[in-house]
């Protein structure tokens, strides 16, 4: 008697053994995010029979929608336990598993299954209802983003084929003007100069306008050398100071005579500056103070640009580098400076710390690593 006992209790403990194993099988399968809804389905009917106590005899089926997921060689009969998969709506599904014989077994109740199993049943319903649920509302969040992405994508074309139309379409339009006119005036040269001197002026905007694309687009330095970044400054500004004349701004510099080299082209840093210059006067409106300085810090070179102009909210900050992004009138920008300049300091492996207060101005960083020891 007690021997029956013992075997009755090994039974069920193998029993429970199979059913915690099937359990964990499926909490593994359920773990690898990366893959589908319907590979891990898949994975879990196949991992269904062997909890059962006739694992030979078993097979599984998980319908949801319209979509079918079965063991190998699966078949109905008329021994079946099934359970309900709680879904979000309008999806609903079930999972099912039958039993074709028992080769002799005492048959469970009229499904012919013992209690212990239509629980297990009830616990895998259960975890298949919340990994769909999960699975399903992870790959919905990718799609909405992929399509966020995309628009985003078309929407960042569409602000730049705008631009380029509005830019190029002034000058082409002077091109085309005047070389009528200069067809017209074939008999007097005088008129014809003017009109072609007119003509070489456009072309030469319109290709200023390709160029600083270009060098957004695909911004590479051609001519790196070792360059005293505190020299090309102030030979930059040189060029830019005769346009303070004309305003009540303010120049202040402070350069840093310990300064070390970098690697750079120094016709691209002084384009950046002239470009930061150029907007820190605009936001100013003619009226502030303007600081340039250099500062080293650790193995880096710092080249700063303040302003105490209108500032910039989080908004605009967030778009300043995009290209023809403007917040200035039509006539006094094209919003490709700030991408250019972007475009340049990536070059040459630096980086732009931009910080801005409404009503406190704007503080450009750029930050190039020293020199060293290697032309390009």
């Amino acid at each position: 008697m007690q021997d029956k006992v013992l075997l009755e209790e090994r039974a069920k403990l193998i029993e429970r053994n199979k059913e915690l194993s099937c359990l964990y099988e499926i909490a593994k399968i359920v773990a690898h995010t990366e893959t589908t809804v319907a590979q891990v389905l898949q994975a879990i009917v196949d991992v269904v029979p062997s909890a059962f106590q006739f694992p030979n005899q078993v097979y599984a089926r998980i319908v949801i929608d319209n979509r079918v997921f079965m063991t190998e060689g699966f078949s109905e009969s008329d021994y079946v336990i099934r359970d309900n998969l709680q879904m979000a709506r309008p999806s609903h599904g079930v999972i099912e598993v039958f039993y074709h014989r028992r080769d002799g077994a005492e048959l469970e109740g009229e499904d012919g299954f013992f209690p212990e199993e239509r629980k297990l049943l009830q616990a895998i319903a259960h975890q298949v209802s919340l990994m769909i649920n999960i699975k399903l509302a992870n790959e919905q969040r990718s799609q909405l983003e992929d399509q966020l992405r995309h628009a985003d994508r078309l929407a960042k074309v569409g602000q730049l084929t705008a631009g380029v139309a509005h830019e190029l379409n002034e000058p082409l339009a002077s091109i085309l003007g005047f070389a009528q006119l200069a067809t017209k005036k074939i008999d007097a040269p005088v008129h014809v100069a003017r009109y072609l001197d007119k003509i070489i002026q456009s072309t030469l905007h319109a290709r200023e306008i390709i160029k600083k694309m270009m060098l957004f687009s695909s911004p590479v330095p051609n001519h790196k050398a070792k360059i005293d970044l505190n020299a090309v400054l102030a030979e930059g500004m040189a060029f830019i100071e005769p346009r303070f004349a004309k305003v009540d701004i303010q120049f202040k510099s402070t350069f840093d005579p310990e300064l070390p080299p970098i690697l750079a082209d120094a016709s691209q840093i002084t384009q950046v500056l002239i470009n930061l210059v150029i907007n820190a006067i605009h936001a100013m409106d003619s009226m502030g103070t303007l600081t340039l300085r250099t500062a080293r810090a650790g193995r880096l070179v710092q080249m700063v640009v303040q302003d105490n102009g209108i500032g910039m909210d989080q908004q605009t900050l967030e778009q300043i580098f995009l290209p023809f992004f403007t917040t200035k009138d039509l006539d006094h920008g094209t919003g490709l400076g700030l991408s250019v300049v972007h475009g340049i300091v990536s070059a040459h492996d630096g980086t732009i710390d931009v910080k801005s207060e409404i009503g406190n101005g704007t503080t450009f960083t750029i930050t190039f690593p020293t020199y060293k020891g290697k032309d390009q």
